[in-house]
């Protein structure tokens, strides 16, 4: 196949006033001169190395060979496709999508109306694929995910992509996870809830926020009734106040849309837990709450027990990596047993439990028949717990599937080994064999299920 001399773009380019710097691609100021792409001929792929050779860039296999793979589901017949192009896939040799590499697949989805997904995850694209990805929000009317996490996407990026959700109308998940758009980016993110009145869910985890945009998103949702999951994990957070907490608490009490909140590192207290619990008693929308890697000790899950006899809403509490210990867990499980009759799935996974406490969490999935997901791996487990859990899965009371440890027998003694069995094992990545998809593995999804894709 004839090429041209390759150009490269470095990881991260700055965006403040061009986009590529190479001469043969197009600037955002000429780029209205091109914008009118070529209608596809034939087949995506032959679409692909047509523009290819048009604009003297290398071809990229990779991508080549995804496009392949859906002109193949095209010609069956299928509809509403989502072109797979991640990065970290090590089915294949994988060359990872620049920047120029984005602009080149944007020209061809802008008027393809069977791919309704787009997953670019663990690229290169940068603030440069970024431009490309906004002009494609503005262009494509069939696209509703695009997961575009861990592409070294920065502030300036991130403007541009919030500022391009201003009027679309179709997009329903956006995935930014991992991308440094810091607390600027975020700004504009919050600033586009109040406009949008069409994205289900957004995913800004791990992406830098400060307190300024966590705050701003705060106020955001407690007037936007559109967005039914955000994703808020590991904001730069300074400070022992707990504002962003104490924000977010006061939005619950607002907003009555919202399914999903994602709260994993926000540096939670009790103080901050008991307001959170303050706001659920009056919150009837939230079904599912990730407190993870938190701060909370045995005395906050005493105002998450109060909640929990009176709430009929929440489906899903992930509280691993805390420190609830003994007294949590049993104070959790008189709850469970008792008066909660909603609450579907539970993990305690690294929580210093002992056996007493998980011994009490498995007598109350005796009496609690709704309870069915429970995750307890990483606790110190002694033989009476390895019993208790080994009964429950072999009288069918727990399925397999549905926690995440497995029983076994050696000299006559029972012991618990670890499965690959989680809420969400499978969000920062898939697996090469498998399903990736699994219900196990993302038991969270399925039982609050917002939004289609992972």
């Amino acid at each position: 196949m004839w090429r041209k001399k390759e150009k490269t773009t470095e990881a991260r380019t700055p965006l403040p006033t061009q986009t590529p710097t190479t001469s043969r691609t197009p600037t955002p100021a000429r780029a209205e001169v091109v914008s009118s792409a070529p209608e596809p001929v034939g087949s995506l792929q032959e679409h692909y190395n047509n523009l290819c050779m048009e604009k003297f860039q290398k071809i990229n296999p990779f991508l080549l060979h995804a496009l392949q793979g859906v002109d193949e589901e095209i010609r069956k017949g299928l509809k509403g496709i989502t072109l797979n192009i991640a990065g970290n896939n090590h089915s294949m040799p994988v060359e990872r999508v620049t920047g120029e590499h984005f602009w080149i697949l944007s020209k061809i989805l802008e008027k393809n109306p069977y791919i309704n997904g787009l997953d670019v995850r663990y690229n290169l694209i940068s603030d440069v694929g970024a431009y490309y990805a906004a002009r494609l929000l503005q262009k494509q009317h069939s696209l509703i995910y695009l997961n575009l996490m861990f592409n070294d996407i920065g502030p300036k990026g991130g403007e541009l992509i919030a500022k391009a959700l201003h009027r679309n109308t179709t997009l329903k998940y956006l995935r930014m996870t991992g991308n440094k758009v810091e607390n600027e980016g975020g700004m504009f993110f919050a600033a586009m809830l109040q406009i949008n009145s069409s994205l289900e869910k957004l995913d800004l985890g791990d992406c830098d926020l400060g307190m300024q945009s966590v705050i701003a998103f705060s106020t955001a949702l407690t007037q936007n009734q559109t967005i039914k999951g955000i994703n808020l994990n590991r904001p730069l957070l300074y400070g022992e106040q707990e504002e962003s907490t104490v924000h977010l608490s006061h939005m619950l009490k607002e907003n009555h849309c919202l399914v999903e909140l994602y709260m994993s590192k926000h540096d939670v207290r009790n103080s901050g837990l008991k307001q959170l619990c303050d706001a659920l008693h009056l919150n009837k929308s939230l079904r599912y709450l990730d407190i993870s890697c938190n701060k909370i000790t045995r005395d906050g899950i005493i105002s998450l027990a109060d909640v929990l006899k009176s709430n009929v809403t929440l489906e899903v509490i992930d509280l691993s990596f805390n420190r609830i210990e003994n007294v949590g867990a049993k104070k959790l499980s008189e709850t469970l047993a008792s008066h909660n009759r909603s609450l579907k799935a539970l993990s305690v996974v690294s929580n210093s439990i002992e056996g007493e406490g998980l011994v009490a969490l498995s007598e109350s999935m005796k009496t609690n028949t709704t309870l069915s997901n429970i995750y307890i791996w990483g606790n110190k487990f002694d033989e009476a717990t390895c019993m208790a859990y080994s009964d429950l899965i072999q009288t069918g009371r727990l399925k397999p599937d549905n926690t995440d440890v497995e029983p076994y027998v050696v000299d006559g003694h029972a012991y618990l080994a670890e499965v690959s069995n989680g809420l969400k094992k499978y969000y920062y990545w898939t697996p090469t064999y498998g399903d990736a998809c699994s219900l196990s593995c993302n038991a969270g999804f399925s039982i609050v299920p917002v939004g289609n894709q992972l």
